[in-house]
């Protein structure tokens, strides 16, 4: 090989690494935050960080505006509260198409390529609240899409989760719909192929490991110290290859044994559980990103599908009725700051938020002089993390390790920041609190003090007359007592 042919195919080999992450990771985009950033400061971190693709749970017409002319593909999701109309009639399916799709289209220059039809709708939790709507909503929206002129371009999906399908032999091999609904999952997957639409799967091995206490962590990462699954003549060293190819083998043995996939969620979560951390998540992640980068596959299928990081921030108004972790999936915190370090190929490492405004420096604590046993405690506490986010403080949490003085702390400086540190949101807690300038994270460890977005100072648009604050679920209020009580009997003891 002469010299000019030997640079250029360096070059060559150069120039596929720059992009080969570019072409192959999208992320999912949740604005369910008291303080969330401003949707310009997303688009740029997503931009920074070579996500090219993003998955939207619905229109948000800030995040919509922000995508526009950003190069960044985009799936927009329904939300599955909608489905009902949708499937009950072509005008609404019409109408939401209209301008969800064709206005950002035309008019803002987003570039949509799939319409996410729900989330999750046949979630056992469910109870078949959705089984009977969601194939008429997406029947709908395609036919709305195509009436709009929009059918080759922009196709419709239905994210499910992986507890659609199972293995009732334990090995890959064995997979099939689950048999309460397969014929419903037969026809939508026919019905996606006929419209040359992909399958949309989330899949979560730290879900596998959440829900049994015995599974082999080791078999939920990339990096092959697990021991092997034997499934004939393919041998398994993760639990990712295991489930993906469990799907394989449904769709082939009910005639789609080349119907295109898209993994729509995937990812670990920093805290919230033992098994939510920093480290792991970066292993899991880490594992996940090389893979891509290699461009390796499941034994079944070789060639990587297109996949969405689950999640790009934190989201601290989530729903934690599936565990605390709920609230701590992203792979940055919720303001953009990066939580561990991640190689994304080429060199390249990630890139923290830019532009990014904060309240003043101070924060809400224990008084020192406040007693552990005031009997205005524990109700102060339960009071402060039903409008806050105190998941942090769980057991095997970053902050589970506090003492008592600081437990309190913790949660009545999450309030104050969740109200904006406005005037008395430290007066709260009856004589219990006072407001200092000095971290009282500074004794370092896992454990934060958060400082919270000032949404004020920056240039977003804003529904008049909400408070942020009034968006934070009050569902934490039992485990918020709980945590009280054990804060003062710990003392006590």
């Amino acid at each position: 090989m002469d010299s000019y042919h030997y640079l250029f195919t360096i070059f060559l080999f150069f120039m596929l690494g720059q992009h080969l992450l570019v072409d192959g990771l999208g992320c999912n985009w949740g604005t369910q935050a008291s303080h969330p950033l401003p949707p310009d400061i997303i688009v740029k971190l997503m931009k920074d960080n070579r996500f090219n693709k993003v998955k939207l749970f619905e229109a948000d017409p800030g995040a919509m505006r922000a995508l526009g002319r950003s190069g960044i593909q985009v799936m927009v999701g329904i939300p599955n509260d909608m489905l009902a109309g949708i499937a009950s009639s072509v005008r609404v399916a019409e109408e939401w198409v209209a301008q969800n799709v064709s206005y950002y289209l035309s008019r803002q220059g987003v570039d949509i390529r799939y319409v996410a039809v729900g989330n999750e709708p046949f979630l056992k939790t469910y109870n078949n609240r959705f089984t009977q709507i969601t194939f008429p909503a997406l029947q709908n929206i395609q036919a709305a899409l195509i009436k709009a002129g929009l059918g080759r371009d922009v196709k419709a999906t239905v994210p499910l989760n992986a507890d659609v399908y199972q293995s009732d032999s334990g090995v890959p091999s064995g997979g099939n719909f689950r048999p309460d609904i397969h014929d419903l999952m037969v026809s939508i997957v026919k019905f996606l192929n006929d419209n040359g639409a992909p399958l949309t799967i989330n899949i979560y091995p730290f879900l596998s490991l959440y829900a049994d206490p015995h599974f082999p962590i080791d078999f939920a990462f990339f990096d092959g110290a697990a021991s092997p699954v034997v499934d004939g003549s393919i041998t398994y060293t993760n639990v990712f290859d295991a489930n993906y190819d469990t799907l394989i083998s449904a769709l082939e043995k009910n005639g789609f044994p080349s119907m295109p996939i898209i993994v729509g969620e995937v990812g670990w979560p920093t805290d919230g559980d033992r098994n939510a951390n920093n480290q792991l998540a970066r292993r899991f992640n880490q594992g996940l990103l090389d893979r891509i980068n290699q461009g390796r596959g499941t034994p079944k299928r070789p060639t990587p599908p297109d996949i969405y990081l689950f999640s790009l921030i934190d989201e601290d108004a989530k729903s934690i009725d599936p565990g605390n972790f709920e609230r701590h999936w992203g792979v940055f915190y919720f303001d953009g700051t990066i939580k561990y370090p991640l190689n994304l190929g080429a060199g390249r490492n990630l890139t923290a938020a830019k532009g990014v405004r904060y309240l003043a420096r101070q924060w809400c604590i224990m008084a020192p002089d406040a007693n552990l046993l005031d009997p205005n405690l524990p109700q102060s506490i339960n009071f402060a993390c039903t409008y806050a986010d105190c998941t942090s403080l769980g057991p095997g949490s970053s902050c589970g390790g506090l003492d008592a003085r600081a437990n309190a702390s913790y949660a009545f400086n999450m309030y104050y920041q969740t109200m904006n540190q406005r005037a008395g949101a430290c007066e709260q807690f009856h004589n219990l609190s006072i407001i200092t300038r000095i971290d009282p994270g500074f004794h370092g460890g896992s454990c934060k003090y958060e400082i919270m977005i000032d949404n004020g100072r920056h240039e977003q648009a804003r529904n008049p007359g909400t408070s942020s604050a009034g968006n934070m679920p009050t569902s934490v209020v039992l485990w918020a007592v709980t945590l009280a009580l054990i804060i003062v009997c710990g003392h006590m003891n």
